[in-house]
C-alpha cells in the first residue's frame, strides 16, 4: 500500500520541474510579447516610411510634370492634365520622369503609355514590374485613366507596396501611367534579420535561464530532499539523524525548524522509553511481593490469609499511589495551565492554612510578597503541598518548618526551609529525575516522583526550582514569572 502510494506521488512533476517550468513560461511569455511588440512597431514604422516614400514620387512626378508642388496627395484624384509647352507629348513627359526619378534600392518604376508597358529606367534595378502581367493589368483596371492608387499587392514578384498615377499632357492623345513599388519582403529583410537575431539570442536566454534555474532549484530544494532521505530513515527506535542547515533563507530556517522538530520527538520518545523503564522497575517489586506471599500462602491456615490479604492489600495501595504520582506528572509536564491573576500574599497565606494541619512540626509562616502574578492557583498549590510533605518527612519531629514568599525584580519565589540534615551533594540532581531518591542522609522511601512533579508544574509556568541545602537544613524555593510565559507543552 505503501509503495503504491510512494509510487503514484513520483509518477507526478517534482517541485523542481514545476518551479522551472513555471520560471521558463513567464520569460518565454515574456521574451516573446516584448521582442513581437517591437517588431510589430518597427514594421509599422518602415511601412509608413515606404508610404511616404511612394508620395514623394508622385508628388515629384506632379511638379515635373506641372511644374505646380502639391502637399496633400489624398486632396486630389489624378494629376491634371498639363497644359504647358513644356513637353509635347505624354511619351516625352513620362521620359523626363523616369530620367530624374532614379529608383532606389528595393524599388522599381515603369511607364505605361495606352495600356503597354513603354518606359523603364535605365538604371539597374532589383526587380521588373513590366516582367509581371498580371500586375500590369491590375495597375490598368485600377487607375482606370484617372484615379491615383496605393495598395499592395502580392505578385510574382513578391510582396509589392506601389503607387499608380496617370499621366497625360493635353493634345498628345496618349494616355501614360506612372507605376512605382517597393519589394516589402527586401525593404523589411533587414528588420526581420535582426528579429531573427533576437529570436535566438532569446532562445539561448531561455536555454540559459532553464540552466542556472535547474541548478538553482535543486540547490535551495536540497534540504527538502535531504528531509525526505532523512524522513525515510528515522523510525520510533532511531531519531538522532539531523538535517545540516546551510545558509540563512526561508529553506534554511525550516530546515533548522525540522531539526528542533526531531530534537523535541527525540526527547519524547526517550522520555517514554525512561518512564516505561521505570514504571516497569518501580511496579516489578509490589508485584513481586504480593505474589510471594501468594505463593507461600496456606489457605488453611486463617492467620496465614489475614497476613497475606494485609500484605497485599498494602502494596496495592502503593501502587495505586504510584499510579496516581504518575497521572499528577503527566499533568503538570502537559503544561494545561488555568492561569489567574493572583495575590502572591493571599496564595502563601493559603499555603500556611493547609501545611499547618500536618502533625508533628511547628509550621511558621514567616515572609508574603505583595505582588500580583498570573499562575494556576491549584497546580502551583499542588507542588507546594509536595516540598511540605517532603519537608515533614525529612525533619525530624518537634523542629521548625518555615514558609514563605519573596518578592524578586522578575519573578516571585515560594519557599519552603526545613532543618533536616540536607542533601548530598551528589544527590542534588538526581531527586528531580523520575523515580530518583537520596540513597543516604535521609532514608526515607517514596515513589520517587514528588520532586519531579514539583519540577515539572513550576516549568509549566515558565519558571524552576531553586534548591539550597546543607547539613543543617534545605530550601526549596519555586520561581515563577512575574509576567505570563508560553512553554512549549513536554509530552
Amino acid at each position: 500500500m505503501t509503495s503504491t502510494a510512494s509510487s503514484a506521488v513520483r509518477s507526478g512533476w517534482s517541485v523542481r520541474v514545476r518551479i522551472l517550468t513555471a520560471i521558463l513560461v513567464v520569460a518565454g511569455l515574456g521574451l516573446a510579447v516584448a521582442g513581437g511588440t517591437a517588431y510589430l512597431v518597427q514594421r509599422d514604422r518602415a511601412l509608413h516610411d515606404i508610404d511616404a516614400r511612394l508620395a514623394t514620387s508622385v508628388e515629384s512626378v506632379r511638379f515635373i510634370v506641372t511644374g505646380v508642388p502639391t502637399t496633400n496627395l489624398n486632396e486630389v484624384e489624378a494629376l491634371p492634365e498639363a497644359s504647358g509647352a513644356s513637353y509635347p507629348s505624354t511619351r516625352e513627359a513620362l521620359q523626363a520622369v523616369m530620367a530624374r526619378l532614379v529608383p532606389s534600392p528595393n524599388e522599381s518604376t515603369l511607364g505605361i503609355i495606352d495600356g503597354i508597358p513603354a518606359l523603364i529606367p535605365g538604371t539597374e534595378l532589383s526587380f521588373h514590374l513590366e516582367d509581371d502581367a498580371g500586375f500590369v493589368l491590375r495597375i490598368l483596371d485600377e487607375v482606370a485613366g484617372v484615379n491615383v492608387v496605393r495598395g499592395t499587392a502580392v505578385s510574382e514578384l513578391g510582396n509589392l507596396r506601389y503607387i499608380a498615377a496617370p499621366v497625360t499632357v493635353e493634345g498628345s492623345g496618349e494616355a501614360g501611367i506612372f507605376v512605382t513599388a517597393f519589394d516589402l519582403d527586401a525593404e523589411l529583410g533587414e528588420l526581420t534579420s535582426a528579429f531573427r537575431i533576437y529570436a535566438a539570442v532569446a532562445a539561448a536566454a531561455l536555454v540559459a535561464i532553464g540552466l542556472v534555474g535547474w541548478f538553482v532549484a535543486g540547490r535551495l530544494l536540497r534540504p527538502v530532499r535531504q528531509l525526505q532521505a532523512a524522513a525515510s530513515r528515522i523510525t520510533a527506535t532511531d531519531l538522532h539523524e539531523r538535517i545540516p542547515v546551510i545558509g540563512h533563507d526561508d529553506i534554511s530556517e525550516l530546515t533548522g525548524t525540522v531539526n528542533d522538530m526531531l530534537e523535541r520527538l527525540d526527547e519524547s520518545l526517550t522520555a517514554q522509553r525512561q518512564l516505561l523503564e521505570d514504571v516497569r522497575h518501580e511496579l516489578k517489586t509490589p508485584i513481586t511481593i504480593v505474589r510471594g506471599h501468594l505463593e507461600l500462602l496456606d489457605p488453611r491456615n486463617p492467620d496465614d490469609v489475614a497476613s497475606a490479604r494485609e500484605i497485599a492489600l498494602d502494596e496495592l495501595d502503593r501502587m495505586t499511589g504510584l499510579i496516581d504520582d504518575i497521572e499528577s506528572l503527566a499533568n503538570a509536564q502537559r503544561g494545561n495551565l488555568q492561569r489567574v491573576p493572583t495575590d502572591a500574599g493571599d496564595l502563601t497565606e493559603q499555603f500556611y492554612l493547609k501545611v499547618s494541619a500536618l502533625p508533628g512540626h511547628v509550621w511558621i509562616l514567616a515572609e508574603r510578597a505583595h505582588v500580583v502574578v498570573p499562575v494556576d492557583p491549584a497546580r502551583l498549590t499542588q507542588a507546594f503541598l509536595q516540598l511540605a510533605n517532603n519537608a515533614a518527612k525529612h525533619s525530624a519531629s518537634g523542629t521548625t518548618i518555615e514558609i514563605g514568599s519573596t518578592e524578586h525584580a522578575e519573578a516571585v519565589e515560594f519557599w519552603i526551609r526545613d532543618n533536616g540534615p540536607g542533601i548530598p551533594t551528589e544527590a542534588k540532581a538526581r531527586i528531580f529525575e523520575r523515580f530518583g531518591r537520596v540513597d543516604s542522609g535521609r532514608g526515607v522511601e517514596g515513589s520517587g516522583l514528588g520532586l519531579p512533579i514539583v519540577d515539572a508544574i513550576a516549568r509549566a509556568h515558565g519558571g524552576y526550582v531553586d534548591l539550597v541545602t546543607s547539613p543543617d537544613g534545605s530550601r526549596f524555593g519555586i520561581l515563577v514569572p512575574r509576567r505570563a510565559v508560553d512553554v512549549v507543552a513536554a509530552t
